[in-house]
């Protein structure tokens, strides 16, 4: 029997994680005819299938402002305390209309009851789930003790109640292994794993019209070496790996091409990426103008792409994250067929290199030996072409939406007797 699920997340919007993986979870959902409700603090689905807060946003300056108050060892004011509980106990009664307004059946939370980026959403959602035992499955990307900004808190008590919580109408999923033991081992809570995915049973479209001049636009030529780096500017996606490798492979053809911006944690790294890719003399091109979340004109009359335009171009992927919950950039260089360096990150190690991908992987450094590989799959088109074909079967095999499905709808049966 069809369902109306009800997501719930701070924000449903953009190229983030919790934003891609939820539209994948509602559009397998929809398989089986359960229709997709959204509640959020930012969105960009349907309007009419969505119930925005902006107090539920994590951006939201009240929510900032307990931010600031929180994650520090000092002992908590008792007004910062009536703060958490007044937001907490309003964003609840909006949970409660969007429910009534919807005809929700069952509620996925997205990330809201692991990473405490929101806590009085975490505790509005605790609590309306205890107080109407309505059935949840609660989808965990990032847990607060994976990060260490968190670690320092005047909060255990909200912690160890809402992040995640442990009801008895509510099952928890984690995208890891690691994951999965931490959740058993600190709070006792069985989970299930549901890695992320993408539709490896329906290659991607080849290119169109629009994106055939990408590399016109982004001024690279025909007979240059596009290698590109789909990630933000952060320390943790180790960008002077790819920096150094290009340098290693001494080849002006080659041209390191950087998908997204910098974000606040990331503009002395920028700084210090420029100076290395000088001092190396890499061509280093950070084209987040020219890259959005769908196509458009820019106020220059300036083609924008998505970053899957970029995929269709690149010749090679870097992605020497030093971190990772899981991983999205790398099933999508291997959806693109693009071959690809990947640093061993542990969840790397422990649940995605014993499936037997062929990739180029480093410890934490590029060796002479790496660029060797990279500079051989780039001028022999025969072995890269073998390489992404074994990928993407690989990936078809362990990271479809039929990983997605069949769990789901297990999930569903257990909580609501359909």
């Amino acid at each position: 029997m069809a369902k109306n699920i009800g997501f719930v997340s701070t924000r449903f919007a953009g190229q983030d994680g919790v934003s891609l993986e939820s539209a994948k979870w509602a559009e397998v959902l929809w398989e089986d005819h359960h229709v997709s409700f959204w509640y959020s603090g930012q969105s960009d689905r349907n309007p009419d299938i969505s119930h925005v807060i902006p107090e539920a946003y994590f951006g939201f300056p009240e929510n900032q402002w307990i931010n600031q108050q929180i994650w520090k060892g000092e002992p908590r004011d008792r007004f910062v305390t009536e703060r958490i509980r007044a937001l907490a106990d309003y964003l609840k009664s909006t949970l409660y209309r969007y429910v009534e307004k919807f005809s929700i059946d069952l509620l996925i939370p997205q990330n809201c009851l692991a990473i405490p980026m929101h806590v009085p959403l975490g505790i509005a959602l605790t609590e309306f789930l205890s107080e109407t035992r309505m059935p949840a499955i609660a989808h965990h990307h990032d847990f607060y003790w994976e990060r260490t900004r968190f670690s320092v808190n005047c909060i255990p008590e909200y912690l160890d109640m809402s992040f995640p919580p442990k009801l008895g109408n509510m099952r928890d999923v984690v995208i890891n292994e690691e994951a999965q033991e931490q959740l058993a081992l600190r709070k006792g809570s069985a989970s299930l794993v549901i890695p992320n995915v993408f539709d490896f049973e329906n290659p991607p479209e080849p290119v169109d019209e629009y994106a055939s001049d990408v590399r016109y636009e982004l001024g690279l030529s025909e007979d240059d070496f596009f290698i590109l780096q789909p990630t933000r500017v952060v320390p943790r996606k180790g960008i002077e790996q790819a920096i150094k490798l290009v340098s290693m492979l001494k080849d002006p053809r080659c041209k390191l091409v950087i998908s997204h911006e910098a974000g606040d944690e990331g503009y002395e790294y920028l700084g210090m990426l420029e100076q290395l890719a000088k001092e190396e003399g890499v061509d280093m091109r950070i084209v987040a103008d020219r890259v959005g979340e769908v196509r458009q004109r820019d106020s220059d009359g300036r083609k924008v792409y998505t970053l899957w335009d970029l995929y269709h171009h690149a010749d090679f992927v870097t992605y020497p994250s030093t971190y990772e919950g899981f991983g999205n950039a790398l099933l999508e260089a291997i959806y693109f067929r693009k071959p690809v360096l990947i640093n061993r990150y542990s969840i790397f190690v422990r649940d995605i290199e014993p499936k037997g991908f062929r990739l180029l992987t480093i410890d934490g450094f590029v060796t002479p030996t790496i660029a060797r590989q990279v500079r051989q799959i780039l001028t022999d088109s025969e072995l890269s072409k073998e390489i992404v074909n074994h990928n993407y079967e690989v990936a078809r095999q362990f990271y479809s939406y039929s990983t997605i499905r069949s769990n789901l709808r297990a999930f569903i049966a257990d909580l609501t007797g359909y």
